[in-house]
């Protein structure tokens, strides 16, 4: 008796179960229906489009670094944005040969010229001597990033420690 007691209990619960179970997914199935047609009702606006002439913007990863004084001094292997989106500094390989001895440094965006750049093979213009680079200490990420800034330029970033 207590057996079939215990049967006829786990059946009404299964049971309770799966009708729960079946009204969630019909309400689900019900919801993701009159999502697309809500959404049908509102035009989605296009895209802004911005044309950039080929002479007027170049991308800058991987471009040759040199100073003032026509020094190598090394490539741009990434963009530090801060949380607004806003660039504040470019990692630069520095120093080595082929890769190897090299380290990233990390420069002020400020410190950085472009007026040179017309193509692949121009290079950015730094603010500062080889002798100041390479006393700059190494950018490791998951770190407080050290900016080495032009003279004057360089302002402090607000960070979580």
């Amino acid at each position: 008796m207590r057996v079939g007691i215990f049967i006829l209990i786990l059946m009404v619960g299964l049971t309770a179960g799966l009708a729960v179970s079946a009204a969630d997914d019909a309400a689900t199935t019900q919801g993701s229906r009159t999502a697309p047609q809500d959404a049908a009702k509102e035009p989605v606006p296009p895209p802004s489009v911005t044309v950039i002439g080929a002479k007027d913007a170049h991308g800058i990863l991987g471009r040759e670094v040199r100073s003032a004084a026509n020094e190598d001094m090394g490539r741009v292997v990434d963009v530090i944005v801060d949380r607004e989106g806003t660039v504040r500094a470019a990692v630069i390989d520095f120093g080595g040969f082929l890769g190897v001895g090299s380290r990233k440094i990390v420069v002020d965006w400020n410190a950085l010229r472009f007026g040179d750049v017309a193509s692949k093979r121009d290079s950015i213009t730094l603010e500062l001597t080889k002798a100041q680079v390479a006393a700059a200490p190494e950018y490791k990420e998951d770190a407080p990033v050290i900016v080495l800034g032009a003279a004057g330029r360089l302002q402090p970033w607000d960070f979580d420690h």
